[in-house]
């Protein structure tokens, strides 16, 4: 029987480059958080949002959140991946950022079939980058220590927790799907392109 997995959407922290909450942006009629969160509950058991404190003000019901624990606020990812294991530890995630519009349901099932399970953690890999995208991936029940450890050591990079470990590189059919919309220019650009349902 297939384990349990859940769905984290990561909201992202001051979004600076944005100069707005990238998680409130809206490309498909609603805020991406919630665009993001309806996507992963045809992938997953449990979906969650992962904000920080005053993110959290404004999430409504029906969603569920995850606020960072106070230990971990300001680290940026890794806080909403460690806040996850300390509720359930028991569980693999799937997570998601607000920053992929053109990220589809599609993608994110061919991704879960995908993932061996003998692996500590999967990742969609950008080959034109040669990088892992770490909010475009699956973190194992068994990552939860390593990536402690790392936390420990004041080391919050995901990246590097990834290369470190050889996780497992998913190339995805369709790659232009995978680009992060960080500017207010490349998100007017994906807010038009998603109007006229370019296809990549």
């Amino acid at each position: 029987m297939r384990k349990e997995l859940y769905g984290l959407v990561i909201c992202g922290g001051q979004s600076t480059r944005m100069g707005t909450d990238k998680s409130l942006i809206d490309y498909h009629g609603k805020p991406q958080r919630y665009y993001v969160y309806e996507m992963l509950e045809w992938v997953c058991d449990k979906v969650f949002i992962c904000c920080n404190s005053v993110q959290k003000e404004s999430i409504t019901e029906p969603y569920k959140m995850l606020p960072d624990l106070p230990q971990y606020e300001n680290i940026g990812p890794m806080a909403g991946l460690l806040t996850a294991f300390n509720y359930y530890p028991n569980r693999d995630f799937l997570v998601v950022g607000c920053d992929y519009p053109y990220i589809t349901t599609k993608d994110l099932k061919e991704f879960a079939k995908s993932v061996n399970e003998e692996k500590i953690a999967s990742a969609f890999y950008n080959q034109e980058h040669d990088l892992y995208e770490p909010l475009l991936a699956w973190y194992s029940q068994k990552s939860k220590n390593e990536i402690l450890r790392m936390y420990d050591k004041s080391e919050f990079s995901i990246q590097h927790f990834l290369n470190e470990n050889e996780a497992g590189k998913y190339h995805p059919a369709r790659s232009k799907n995978l680009v992060s919309v960080d500017t207010p220019e490349d998100c007017q650009l994906a807010k038009e392109n998603i109007i006229r349902k370019i296809q990549f």
